[in-house]
């Protein structure tokens, strides 16, 4: 199974899609590309595996695997880029402005609703990043 997110790069961050067959499951941000430079610049484009996390901090959310000179880059709540995130990515439910966007513990919920089932149940899901 395989999530696609297309992505709009700005100076100040990055907007995004997340469609899963075709089908929207809801916009995102990132923090604009630097470099892949650990803790302020969204990872590069690929294929990057997801799974199941939980912390202290973010409860239950998602993590992607393998992430080349990274790790730890999670899918997890923020509505400001520039703020809340440190190289991960964050759902929301509308975006904003470059980086920003709104309902973000709305959004990740939907997505976990969506996913954990399927994750829940073995299969294998990838998060392809254009």
């Amino acid at each position: 199974m395989e999530l696609q997110l297309i992505r709009t790069s700005h100076p100040t961050g990055v907007n995004g899609v997340l469609l899963l067959d075709g089908v929207e499951l809801c916009k995102t941000i990132e923090l604009p590309w630097l470099e892949n430079r650990p803790r302020i610049s969204c990872i590069p484009v690929g294929k990057y595996r997801l799974r199941k996390r939980c912390s202290v901090k973010f409860n239950w959310h998602f993590e992607l695997m393998d992430v080349p000179g990274r790790s730890a880059i999670l899918i997890h709540p923020a509505n400001h880029a520039a703020l809340e995130l440190k190289g991960c990515i964050a759902p929301v439910l509308q975006h904003t402005g470059e980086g920003k966007g709104s309902s973000s513990r709305i959004a990740l919920e939907r997505l976990k609703d969506r996913l954990y089932p399927l994750l829940d149940k073995g299969n294998i899901i990838y998060l392809t990043i254009k």
